[in-house]
């Protein structure tokens, strides 16, 4: 396989898994979720054996839009990431030296 049909894959790889991730934002029941899921496989399947660049090209661009307007204006985060609920909630004490190297 070639870099450029790598970076393809990877770019198609990329745009799938965060097309889930924004469904999975929208829809929290996971039998809605899986429903959804379902369609997008069969979005993405439907344009795996397009083979003219151009036709290539305008569906990544028609998938990158359609992301694009349907992100979630406040996405799920999980607890423990960033900005989560959990987030550095029990940080341990700073076991550093003292900067003037007092010992207390």
């Amino acid at each position: 396989m070639s870099e450029a049909q790598i970076a393809h894959r990877r770019l198609v790889q990329s745009l799938y898994k965060r097309s889930l991730k924004t469904a999975q934002d929208w829809y929290i029941d996971t039998n809605l979720f899986r429903r959804k899921a379902v369609e997008l496989r069969i979005q993405f399947d439907a344009n795996k054996n397009l083979r003219h660049p151009r036709q290539i090209a305008s569906a990544i661009q028609e998938a990158e839009r359609q992301l694009t307007e349907l992100s979630h204006p406040d996405p799920y985060l999980y607890p423990t990431a960033p900005g989560g609920t959990k987030f550095e909630r029990n940080v341990h004490p700073d076991t550093a030296e003292p900067a003037d190297g007092n010992h207390h």
